[in-house]
C-alpha cells in the first residue's frame, strides 16, 4: 500500500460559480467587460441623442420664431425689472455706507480730540508727582489764594468727569456706527450679487431669443420686426425715421396740466430705442420710460414695474384717463402710459423702440393714476 506524505492532504475541488473568472482570463475578461460597457454607454448616449433629435424642431416657421421670441423677450423684461430693483437697493445701500464712513470719521475726530484733553490731564498730574491737587496747593499758596484756586481745581475735577463721560458715551457711538456699517455693507453685497445675477439672466434670455432669430433669413427677420413694431427694429434711430414713428394725438385730452405733460414728454420719446436698465435721455425701458414722463411733470416714482402700480390711486380699465399708468402680465412686469382710446406710448423690449400701441396687445394687470 502506498504510503502518504503527512505533509499533503487532498482538497475536494469546489464546483466553479456561475459566472466566475478563472485567474488565467482575468485580464482578457476585464478588458471584454469595459469595452462591453464603453459600448452600452455609447448606445445610451446615441439612442438619448437620436431622441433629442426626433423631438426637436428642425426648422421653426417665421410666425413660431416669433411667438418663442416674444415669450424670451417677456423673461426678459421681468428679469430687467428684478434688475431694475435690485440696482435701485445696491445704489441706496451703497449711499448710506458711505454717509456711514463719514459720520465715522467725524465721530473718531471728536473721540481723538476727546482723549488728547483727557492726555492733558493725565500729564499734568504725572508732573505733580501724583500728589493730590488740592494738598500740592495748600502747601504752596498763600491763605489768600488757595480759596480761588481750589474752585478752580474743582472745575477741572468736573471737566475730567465730563469728559471721560464724553469719551465713554463716544466710544459707544462709535461701536453703534459701525455696526449699522457693517450691515449696509453686507445688505450692498447681496445687493450687488443680485444684480450680477438679474443681469446675466437678461442676457441669457437675449441671447436666446438672437439664436432664434438666427435661423430666419434676412428677408423673415425683417418681415419680424415690420410686424413688431412701426420703429427701426435696430440701430440709432434718425431724426425722420423717429418723425415717422410718431402719430398725431389730437384726441389726447389730459384731465390735468401734469398728466399733459407726462403724455407730451412720452410722446416726445418715440421713436427711441429700447435698451433694458436705461432710463434716458437717450433710451429707456418700460418703466424707466414711464418714471422719466412723470418726472418731466414734477411728480417722483419709483424704478420699478412692482412699486409703480403702488405709487398712486389705482382704478379700473373702464375708468382709465391719459396719463394712467397701465401695467401687463401676472407678474407685473412691464408699464405703459395711457393715452386714450384704448392706446398707450410705452416701450416695449429689445430691438424695439418707444411707440403707441393698443393696451389689449398684452394681458392687462391693473392701472395707477399718479399725483
Amino acid at each position: 500500500m502506498a504510503s502518504h506524505s503527512p505533509t499533503r492532504t487532498h482538497r475536494r475541488k469546489r464546483p466553479a460559480l456561475t459566472g466566475s473568472i478563472t485567474p488565467g482570463a482575468t485580464r482578457s475578461t476585464r478588458t471584454t467587460a469595459r469595452i462591453g460597457v464603453t459600448l452600452a454607454l455609447a448606445s445610451a448616449a446615441s439612442v438619448s441623442l437620436l431622441g433629442e433629435i426626433g423631438h426637436a424642431d428642425p426648422k421653426l416657421t417665421p410666425d413660431q420664431v416669433k411667438a418663442k421670441v416674444a415669450a424670451l423677450y417677456q423673461q426678459a423684461e421681468q428679469a430687467t425689472e428684478d434688475y431694475n430693483g435690485a440696482k435701485e437697493q445696491a445704489d441706496s445701500a451703497s449711499s448710506a455706507v458711505s454717509a456711514l464712513q463719514d459720520e465715522l470719521a467725524r465721530k473718531t475726530a471728536q473721540l481723538n480730540t476727546t482723549r488728547d484733553a483727557l492726555g492733558g490731564i493725565a500729564a499734568a498730574q504725572y508732573r505733580s508727582g501724583g500728589i493730590d491737587p488740592l494738598l500740592q496747593l495748600a502747601l504752596s499758596s498763600t491763605p489768600d489764594t488757595y480759596l480761588a484756586r481750589a474752585s478752580y481745581l474743582n472745575q477741572a475735577g468736573t471737566k475730567q468727569s465730563q469728559a471721560l463721560a464724553q469719551l465713554t458715551a463716544q466710544q459707544r457711538d462709535i461701536a453703534e456706527t459701525r455696526a449699522r456699517a457693517a450691515g449696509k455693507l453686507t445688505a450692498l453685497r447681496d445687493a450687488q450679487a443680485r444684480v450680477a445675477d438679474h443681469k446675466r439672466t437678461v442676457n441669457a434670455e437675449l441671447a436666446a431669443a438672437q439664436a432664434l432669430l438666427a435661423q430666419l433669413t434676412a428677408a423673415q427677420r425683417a418681415a419680424v420686426a415690420a410686424s413688431d413694431s412701426p420703429g427701426p427694429a435696430s440701430g440709432s434711430p434718425t431724426s425722420a425715421s423717429r418723425d415717422a414713428a410718431r402719430v398725431p394725438l389730437t384726441d389726447v385730452a389730459a384731465p390735468s396740466p401734469r398728466a399733459a405733460r407726462a403724455i407730451a414728454f412720452a410722446y416726445g420719446a418715440i421713436g427711441l430705442p429700447y435698451v433694458w436698465g436705461a432710463t434716458g435721455p437717450g433710451s429707456y425701458d418700460c418703466s424707466g420710460l414711464t418714471q422719466a414722463a412723470w418726472r418731466a411733470a414734477g411728480i417722483s416714482l419709483p424704478r420699478t414695474t412692482s412699486t409703480q402700480i403702488n405709487a398712486g390711486t389705482r382704478v379700473s380699465r373702464s375708468q382709465l384717463q391719459p396719463g394712467d399708468l397701465v401695467f401687463f402680465y401676472s407678474g407685473v412686469s412691464h408699464v405703459g402710459l395711457y393715452i386714450g382710446g384704448g392706446q398707450m406710448i410705452h416701450a416695449p423690449h429689445p430691438g424695439s423702440t418707444v411707440r403707441v400701441a393698443p393696451i389689449s396687445e398684452m394681458p392687462f394687470a391693473g392701472a395707477v393714476r399718479p399725483g
